[in-house]
């Protein structure tokens, strides 16, 4: 059976780290997807008598996306001369310079990671994407959750039946929620997970029907929507997301402290996407090939909200950046059988980072190259 390059490796590696006592990190975007990357690499760990370090999500707001370097230092100072397995999950695939920091500080790096990688890879110890060159699986966009589903499963061989339903049904809600295509290993994901999620056992998830946010007649497709909505609206604090706070929870009442905030969040984040709408299409240019606009008011966390929303509404690119004092971090969305990292890529001479997905991506730039990146662009997908 074909597998995914490398992950038996990723498997033996952090197996070795179990073994050993390595200081385990786990370090995952600060979305749904990669909130359940970590959750899952965290129960096999502890599952296989193993113990994690650290888990650290980056804020995006401070931080920016993926890999930093300051992460990497605070990393490395707490665990102090011990030696530290960095795992990285929805995110690293584009951090060139941070991995080649890790190694400076001798720490050992696997990224598994499901965006599109770059021309060059980083020169991580353990690069596990079914997009990079030399990968023989057959189907390559899974949400990351799925990549860590088949990575626990590597790790976990016959103890894996004791989590399976577990692991798909979160896995489920993350593939859904990245919108990812429900085909293939991800509709098996999907239909399988979905099949489990009224009979999962973790608090937070019971706490749904038990509070009535979700109905019990409610089909799986429903309910999904209405959890990821609330999930979705999640903060940050001490490098903790709430997400993977209520996922862990271990019991009913810790879970249900989270969810009510998170349904006050939900409906705030709401107003502030409606309002940052509203501001595109009295402000942006409608008519262009491409809808681009920034705010320095905008949270980054609601940009990509925003512009699914505005790119279902209008059918053309969306591109929405909150603009800083000296660079500008954006999200970008694009409609079916357009390509946003590519279109990036023309560009790639003047942004200080992009990638992602086809349909949906990011980038950061420096303010005084907006114009030209806008400019080119239009170019771009005039000819589209």
């Amino acid at each position: 059976m074909t597998k995914i390059k490398n992950i038996e490796l990723a498997a033996q590696r952090i197996k070795s780290a179990i073994e050993n006592k390595e200081k385990i990190v786990l370090y995952g975007d600060a979305d749904l997807d990669g909130t359940v990357s970590v959750v899952l690499l965290k129960d096999t760990i502890e599952l296989l008598g193993g113990k994690v370090f650290m888990v650290y999500f980056p804020d995006r707001e401070i931080e920016g996306y993926g890999i930093n370097a300051k992460a990497l230092r605070l990393i490395k100072q707490k665990a102090k001369k011990s030696n530290v397995l960095l795992v990285v999950l929805d995110c690293g695939i584009a951090n060139l310079e941070e991995a080649q920091l890790a190694k400076k500080l001798k720490i050992d790096l696997i990224i598994a990671d499901h965006h599109q990688p770059h021309k060059d890879l980083p020169l991580a110890d353990i690069i596990v994407c079914p997009k990079q060159k030399g990968d023989k699986y057959p189907f390559k966009d899974l949400a990351n959750a799925g990549i860590a589903f088949y990575l626990c499963r590597e790790m976990l061989g016959s103890k894996f039946v004791k989590k399976e339903k577990d692991f798909l049904t979160l896995a489920a809600l993350a593939t859904i929620a990245d919108m990812m295509k429900q085909e293939k290993d991800n509709k098996m994901i999907i239909d399988r997970g979905l099949e489990y999620l009224k009979q999962n056992k973790r608090p937070g998830l019971k706490f749904f029907w038990k509070s009535g946010l979700v109905s019990k007649c409610a089909q799986e497709r429903d309910v999904v929507q209405r959890i990821n909505s609330i999930l979705g609206s999640s903060g940050i604090k001490n490098h903790k997301i709430e997400i993977y706070n209520f996922l862990v929870a271990d019991d009913i009442k810790k879970a249900e402290k989270i969810v009510s905030r998170l349904v006050k969040k939900n409906k705030e984040k709401q107003r502030r996407v409606l309002k940052m709408i509203d501001k595109v299409e009295k402000s942006a240019n409608l008519d262009s090939p491409i809808i681009f606009f920034g705010s320095p008011d905008w949270k980054i966390n609601l940009l990509g909200s925003a512009a699914s929303k505005i790119e279902n509404k209008y059918k053309k690119p969306v591109f929405l950046y909150k603009k800083g004092i000296k660079s500008s971090r954006g999200a970008v969305r694009v409609p079916a059988k357009l390509n946003a990292v590519l279109a990036m890529s023309k560009s790639s001479d003047i942004l200080l980072t992009y990638g992602g997905h086809p349909p949906a991506a990011g980038f950061n730039l420096a303010n005084k190259n907006i114009d030209e990146f806008e400019s080119r662009l239009i170019k771009y997908f005039k000819k589209k």
